[in-house]
């Protein structure tokens, strides 16, 4: 069986690799990520990683595992800030505040999808202006829901989480590998 990766993410990359699993190709589909009307943030969320398997076209000996990582305050989507002036909102609005990580995974094998995610709260320190301009010259901000990496400089403003860090970071890998076996892919960790 071989695994294509349904995402383009160097660090969904990573965390594969955490678990021996090295894909044997990836490929990012390319779907509109719009969220949809009053769409709520988790089910918004399952729809992206879903449509993202169900676009992907699969050999027989091929199975697909695709995620969407989203960040929520309340109802509120905040996903990758189209520039600095986006990121630096978003980590205002998260400044001081617990707001939701949310990654939905979609693993595909024939016809078939397996779905699961993980929902982690994430607490924010109060930043100064100074923090905020510093992180933001970083551009570590850059392609990252709501404007930060856990893994990254802005760590340093995650005191606490409960849940999932590598969910957090895009690919909760306990989940990601019992949804993986469950499809009939063989992870040796």
């Amino acid at each position: 069986m071989k695994l294509v990766l349904g995402s383009g993410s160097p660090r969904r990359l990573e965390l594969l690799a955490t678990l021996g699993i090295i894909p044997d190709a990836i490929r990012p589909p390319d779907i509109n990520e719009d969220p949809v009307g009053a769409e709520k943030p988790r089910v918004y969320c399952q729809r992206i990683a879903r449509s993202k398997a169900e676009a992907l076209a699969l050999a027989a000996d091929e199975v697909a595992l695709c995620a969407d990582t989203t960040v929520a305050l309340g109802r509120r989507i905040m996903g990758k800030p189209a520039d600095a002036d986006e990121a630096a909102k978003f980590l205002q609005s998260l400044s001081g505040r617990r707001h939701r990580v949310i990654t939905a995974m979609a693993v595909k094998r024939g016809d078939k999808i397996w779905t699961a995610d993980v929902v982690t709260t994430v607490k924010m320190k109060s930043l100064s202006d100074e923090e905020l301009n510093a992180y933001l010259a970083t551009n570590d901000w850059q392609g990252k829901a709501g404007g930060y990496a856990i893994q990254g400089p802005a760590g340093a403003f995650i005191p606490w989480i409960q849940g999932s860090y590598t969910g957090v970071m895009g690919l909760p890998v306990a989940e990601a590998s019992q949804l993986l076996k469950t499809a009939g892919y063989e992870v040796s960790s």
